[in-house]
């Protein structure tokens, strides 16, 4: 039995998916996939990825059709009309500074975005790029103005995301631009998911980041400064959410360089393993 589960698990990492997407009682996983020419949402089961059809946010169904994990290829969950994410939202991260008495939220584009699995980029002329391991919210809904009450109801699941900064863009006095528009937006600077669980307790989680292998980062999500409710009410007083619109809640602890040739993994308890291997641009 030991030599079963142990090739079980190597087959796995090797396929470039992880043992802790496996489903968990009273949690729903939510997959984007593609296998073939087939582009599909589906919900993760053991090895098995039952395949939908409709809106994940809307009336859906299951097709019938049965996919082994191996077999398909995982894509970010979803495809949001605007990401935000938030400066800030751990006590861990500020280094002893004082929490902003809102969050802060700030700007990445959709075009960020990159699958499980696949490289990030490290874009000419970037010298100090670091992971963030994060929570992300994704969005089921639409949200404006809505009270902290009614943003629970808002929140259709949540996500493992790496919020990827280049730091002397961002910080540096002589060189840093005036937005974080490339600092935390160029290509693949924001590796998402592998799956969207719903029904799970996202305000107690653990979370961490693993840098070939080595912890980096962890916390729990308990530890946030301003909770998923609030952030989702506080931006919706300004800016409405559609459904499937994603925000990353904010970096715990310290973050270091990645340089090609790493592995880093993202590992939220109850989500799964988000592993991207860094590369040269």
């Amino acid at each position: 039995m030991a030599m079963n589960r142990r090739n079980l698990l190597v087959s796995t990492l090797a396929a470039g998916f992880a043992p802790s997407l496996q489903a968990q009682g009273g949690v729903t996983k939510y997959v984007r996939f593609r296998k073939g020419s087939t582009t599909a949402f589906g919900i993760l089961d053991g090895e098995i990825v039952k395949e939908l059809r409709g809106n994940l946010f809307g009336q859906h169904s299951e097709t019938g059709a049965r996919h082994k994990l191996a077999e398909v290829k995982l894509l970010y969950p979803c495809e949001p009309s605007k990401i935000l994410a938030l400066a800030g939202n751990y006590q861990s991260h500020l280094g002893g500074g004082t929490p902003r008495p809102n969050p802060e939220p700030f700007y990445k584009p959709p075009s960020s975005l990159q699958n499980p699995g696949d490289p990030i980029v490290i874009p000419p002329g970037a010298k100090d790029v670091h992971f963030e391991c994060e929570l992300v919210v994704v969005i089921g809904k639409k949200a404006s103005r809505v009270s902290i009450a009614q943003a629970k109801d808002c929140i259709f699941g949540v996500t493992c995301g790496n919020d990827v900064s280049e730091r002397i863009w961002q910080n540096d006095p002589k060189i840093k631009d005036v937005q974080w528009w490339r600092a935390k937006g160029a290509d693949t600077f924001s590796p998402v998911g592998p799956a969207i669980a719903r029904g799970i307790n996202y305000g107690n989680l653990r979370i961490q980041t693993r840098l070939n292998g080595k912890v980096m980062q962890e916390d729990s999500t308990s530890h946030l400064v301003h909770n998923c409710e609030k952030v989702v009410s506080f931006i919706s007083q300004a800016v409405t959410l559609l459904p499937g619109d994603m925000i990353f809640t904010g970096t715990p602890g310290k973050t270091s360089p990645m340089k090609p040739g790493d592995t880093v993994e993202i590992d939220i308890e109850g989500i799964g393993v988000l592993r991207n291997k860094v590369v040269a641009g």
